[in-house]
């Protein structure tokens, strides 16, 4: 090997790789990975040579172990969590936890004084700027001789094979564009640009016809060389998101990276009291039987129908979703159900959500009576409501609830925990910082040209706060290379990343039939970070399909969590989870459920119509929105998480039975004494039980976790599930399946939950046991027991309990010589109790 190749092996960066499972003895050692930091390697300070760590935490396959890296980033190279600043410069501004890359941005500003080209003497200007093979174009203005475009692109500087930068403007033609000047850069002249710097003044350049004259046609460009930290970077479109088939403005619309912002969502309660002269037009005589329907955009909900009268009463309340600005108004409609099909209005009342008080505690909110009109236009005029008269009226308390926090995600992953209302917010506990750094090893989605491809971006969500990356064209290896931050108010909470391939920036196809693909997701407690490490890893991309569980790629990320105040982060482990309000006056976990789904709907619709939109697929897969639907996969994983959780009580059972058993004579003779120090010194338990886990506690920090928790497809029972269990999981609700399929289902569903059921009934039938020990359904049985109840109470008053603690634990653990095979006395007399399920049909 040359001195130049053992410098470069020297130089690509170390991977460390960690796994959720144990690996075989035949299984190889995970190849270290190329994460493209070539130009920042030539500065950054020699590393060791690559090598790979094992932390064997779960049995499972390695193709989906978590890999820790040392990649160059901007504010140096990351070495066990830390970052090493080499004799480079570090990157500008706070784009430490990503690549710096370097592009070359082009703005295009405007034109004037252009000359007509077409026979009718009008132009139709665009703009293409060429470098290389890459190209960018503008969008076309009909008829427009000093046209305006402000449009940015940027280029990457590591793709470039060119020297020269071309902006040649073309007149739009049916057949054959019009040429009508250029404008070329020599690349080694163009100045850069380094933020905090002003934007760059753009400049007039005349353009040069194909005579090569410079006339008075002139454009209006910038051109300059910067990083991801330039502000210019949100709105350019990259070279690598251009293809020959793409529309500028679909481009625009679907490719770009953004931030987006939840809608701030509230609880709407509103409590329908009673009502006063409920009269039906059509026949006055009649006694109707009332009910009141609350409407707010999509959300119906109904009152009970009242008994006959003319002044019903029913003094129920309701829960609703509502979301700012509060454009919308809730409509309360009196309706009389005149016949079992047939509802009759009587009367409408219209409240603007804006006019109803907000409240921020558990105080009594104050009720108002609303005149109801014959129409909703009629009901939302001021001035008709002004007027006194003589009508059906309606009492109406309504509040919008800002202590609640408003659930729109899976309560197990949610990623804020604070309550609407802003005065009731905490000052926040520190920083998350998010380095989405690029992607490997993709797996192609579509075809395009003959060849398997992918088109992707990355979204996270934390908190209100969405971000979207930028589409990537074409690549199985995308590089993002963005940062985003996030304040923390609670170490407790969830940042969910999902990659998703984008299948709505091709030119007519933004159809809205088209959905954008999963191809995978992370999701990172911030509770198990430390303060100040950077954490970087390769997460494996895994999606669950009805063919089974798939790795589509790595996604590398770069994640800090950075502490302002260690004792406020100490002290908020010991406040509640939830705000006041959740403890004070509790919802119900069914309408909590419903509350939710209300939620994710309006999010839904309001992220929809951003742009670019986050489109309902992507929102769903983020929220977990279609947990709660019945899964046997899940439900078998639930299940060995619970036999899971009480292993340890049954392994401390299971040693006590070998300890009665004397199977270890040292081990038994070793407890006897303990139990009779412990017993002689009761003041010792305490401290011995707490000192215990102190050092159990300490010798486990030596196998702590070194990385995030990641996706553990064992623990989700993904590894073993079959194909018709994972079709039912995928299965729209209701189903649509053929009905022998739904019959086969039904019947082993039936089948499980009579195994639930017995286990269920077998639980009930112990505890109606001990019930029976003095309620005398047994009268023989409970005569036994109160009458063994007296002589035990006589006989501890006259005997220590010490000796009898000593005495009793004697004889729990006596030799087996001593013991018999029948079960004892005490057990077969709780066997005989009654239960009741002698009385159950």
């Amino acid at each position: 090997m040359s001195a130049a190749d053992y410098r470069t092996e020297l130089k690509k960066p170390k991977t460390r790789t960690f796994y959720n499972a144990t690996p075989s003895v035949n299984q190889q050692q995970p190849t270290t990975m190329n994460y493209g930091m070539q130009e920042m390697r030539a500065a950054a300070p020699m590393p060791m040579p690559p090598r790979v760590v094992q932390y064997n935490e779960r049995p499972g396959p390695s193709d989906f172990s978590v890999k820790e890296t040392s990649p160059f980033l901007g504010g140096g190279q990351i070495i066990g969590g830390r970052v090493v600043r080499g004799t480079k410069r570090t990157a500008s501004g706070t784009y430490v936890l990503v690549e710096e890359m370097r592009f070359l941005f082009v703005r295009v500003v405007k034109a004037r004084d252009l000359p007509d080209r077409d026979l009718s003497g009008s132009l139709d200007p665009f703009v293409e700027v060429k470098i290389g093979n890459f190209k960018g174009v503008t969008t076309h203005l009909d008829k427009n001789s000093d046209p305006e475009w402000n449009q940015v692109f940027a280029f990457a500087k590591e793709n470039l094979q060119s020297n020269v930068l071309e902006i040649v403007v073309k007149d739009k033609d049916l057949v054959l564009d019009d040429y009508v000047g250029t404008v070329r850069f020599d690349l080694h002249e163009v100045r850069s640009r380094v933020p905090p710097d002003s934007p760059l003044a753009p400049e007039w350049y005349r353009l040069e016809n194909k005579r090569q004259e410079k006339k008075k046609s002139e454009i209006m460009l910038a051109v300059w060389e910067g990083t991801q930290a330039d502000e210019a970077f949100g709105d350019a479109v990259f070279s690598d998101s251009l293809t020959s088939s793409d529309s500028s403005n679909v481009i625009s619309a679907n490719l770009r990276s953004k931030v987006y912002h939840s809608p701030r969502l509230w609880y709407l309660r509103v409590r329908i009291i009673e009502a006063q002269d409920v009269i039906i037009v059509s026949d006055e005589s009649r006694l109707p039987e009332a009910f009141v329907r609350i409407q707010i955009g999509n959300q119906m909900l109904k009152t009970r129908v009242s008994h006959r009268t003319f002044n019903p009463t029913w003094d129920q309340e309701f829960m609703f979703v509502v979301a700012e600005p509060f454009e919308e108004n809730l409509v309360l409609s009196v309706e009389d159900h005149s016949a079992p099909n047939r509802d009759e209005p009587v009367g409408k009342a219209v409240i603007p959500l804006a006019a109803i008080e907000k409240r921020i505690d558990d105080k009594k909110f104050r009720s108002r009576w609303f005149h109801l009109e014959d129409s909703i236009s009629d009901a939302m005029d001021e001035d008709k409501a002004k007027k006194v008269k003589f009508a059906t009226r309606l009492h109406v308390a309504a509040a919008l609830e800002g202590g609640y926090h408003v659930f729109d995600e899976s309560t197990y992953y949610s990623s804020d925990l604070r309550p609407t209302a802003k005065p009731l917010w905490k000052p926040p506990l520190g920083v998350l910082e998010l380095g989405i750094l690029n992607a490997n090893g993709l797996h192609p989605v579509k075809a395009r040209d003959g060849k398997g491809v992918s088109d992707t971006y990355v979204v996270a969500k934390y908190g209100y706060k969405w971000v979207r990356s930028r589409t990537v064209i074409n690549s199985l290896s995308p590089k993002y290379n963005e940062q985003y931050t996030w304040e923390v108010f609670d170490p407790a909470t969830v940042l969910t990343i999902c990659v998703f391939d984008n299948d709505h920036f091709s030119a007519g196809n933004d159809s809205g039939n088209n959905r954008d693909q999963m191809i995978g997701k992370v999701r990172i407690r911030l509770s198990t970070l430390q303060s100040g490490r950077v954490y970087t890893n390769a997460y494996p991309l895994l999606v669950l399909q009805p063919s089974g569980l798939k790795k589509r790629g790595e996604l590398h990320l770069a994640v800090r969590f950075t502490c302002t105040s260690v004792s406020n982060m100490l002290m908020k482990y010991t406040k509640p989870l939830l705000p006041k309000m959740h403890y004070t006056q509790p919802l119900s976990v069914n309408l909590q459920e419903v509350l939710r789904l209300q939620a994710l709907n309006i999010m839904v619709a309001r992220l929809g119509r951003s742009e670019p939109p986050l489109r309902r697929e992507v929102v769903e897969y983020m929220t977990d929105a279609k947990t709660h639907l019945f899964s046997m996969r899940r439900s078998k994983a639930n299940f060995y998480r619970f036999t899971e959780v009480f292993s340890g009580v049954m392994s401390v059972w299971k040693w006590m039975g070998e300890v009665c058993t004397w199977r270890t004579p040292v081990t038994t003779a070793l407890v006897h004494v303990l139990y009779t120090m412990l017993v002689m010194l009761p003041e010792m338990i305490l401290p011995t039980v707490f000192l215990y886990m102190a050092v159990i506690g300490l010798w486990n920090y030596r196998f702590r976790p070194r990385f995030p928790p990641h996706m553990d497809t064992k623990l989700s029972y993904a590894e073993n599930v079959n194909a018709d269990e994972l079709d039912e999981e995928f299965d729209i609700f209701p189903t649509m399946k053929a009905p022998d399929i739904v019959k086969m289902r039904y019947d082993r569903l039936r089948v499980v939950a009579g195994k639930i059921q017995s286990v269920v009934g077998d639980i009930a039938a112990q505890g109606e046991r001990v019930q029976a020990l003095l309620s005398w359904r047994d009268p023989r049985a409970t005569a036994i027991f109160v009458t063994f109840c007296l002589i035990i109470a006589m006989f501890l008053y006259i005997t220590p309990f010490k000796l009898f603690a000593l005495l009793f634990g004697y004889y729990f653990m006596r030799h087996p010589r001593l013991r018999h095979r029948i079960p004892s006395a005490p057990l077969n007399f709780f066997r005989r109790l009654p239960a009741m399920t002698d009385s159950m049909l």
